[in-house]
């Protein structure tokens, strides 16, 4: 079976590569399960209902992280969205869920864990490999294949994750840098890792916003609107091939391409 995970979604141009190139790349690796990380869909902070019904049946889950609640109403919005997850190391009473099995019919069950790193974050967060081995033991046995986004800055921590969660899960998927690592490998012991999968955001841009402001931000210190560019967009993600009877990975792809808009 193969898996398709795409990078963090920023705004509306990244919406609309995942619409116009996720059926063709689901086509071309021959890919029965789509997860994207949507935290940034909403004009580049955080996601809101409307974001979750633009992309549709393009993806089966959508994770998110440390942007989650930017948009006021996905408070009470993400309690009537069963296919998107949020890091399941916040609070247990933020609304939501931090892990789920879905079910599929081309490819059975599959777990999807999403989780916050701690190590330069500046959201409140429990320790994430404690929640991982909690869930870990959640999960029903009969379910083999399961899939972990986590969204943490310290490359260091991804890595630990990776390493820690090794032989447990089908994946470990980073996210939150919006830049496209080389490393991703199948470990030893059966999982595929990348310490980040990228993003679909503009090619021309820092992680997704408009150079200039950016640029001012750090050249004068002054707080400037970063505005996110909806053109020029590249579309970061990874294809997976796993043996769903034994949740082992067999091999992971990385996606970089421009969308033809």
């Amino acid at each position: 079976m193969n898996l398709l995970f795409i990078g963090d979604i920023v705004g509306k141009g990244g919406r609309r590569a995942v619409k116009e190139m996720a059926p063709e790349l689901k086509r071309e690796f021959n890919c029965q399960f789509c997860i994207v990380n949507g935290e940034n869909m909403a004009s580049g902070a955080g996601l809101n209902a409307k974001c979750v019904w633009d992309i549709g049946s393009h993806a089966d889950v959508i994770t998110t992280g440390d942007h989650l609640w930017d948009q006021k109403s996905f408070e009470q919005e993400i309690k009537q969205l069963p296919q998107v997850l949020r890091p399941a190391n916040f609070s247990s009473a933020q609304p939501g869920r931090g892990w789920k099995v879905f079910r599929n019919p081309a490819c059975g069950e599959i777990a999807v864990v999403n989780l916050l790193g701690k190590v330069f974050m500046r959201e409140s967060a429990y320790c994430p490999f404690e929640t991982a081995e909690k869930i870990l033991g959640e999960i029903p046995p009969s379910v083999k294949s399961i899939v972990v986004d986590f969204h943490a800055e310290a490359t260091s921590e991804k890595i630990a994750m990776g390493y820690f969660l090794e032989g447990k899960v089908t994946a470990v998927l980073g996210t939150h840098s919006h830049v496209q690592t080389a490393d991703a490998k199948i470990l030893p012991g059966g999982t595929a890792y990348i310490t980040d999968v990228g993003m679909a955001g503009a090619e021309r841009s820092v992680l997704g916003r408009d150079p200039k402001p950016v640029i001012e931000k750090f050249r004068y210190g002054i707080p400037r609107r970063f505005e996110v560019v909806e053109n020029g967009i590249r579309l970061d993600a990874v294809v997976v091939s796993y043996d769903p009877q034994s949740g082992k990975a067999a091999a992971i792809k990385n996606i970089s391409r421009m969308a033809a808009f």
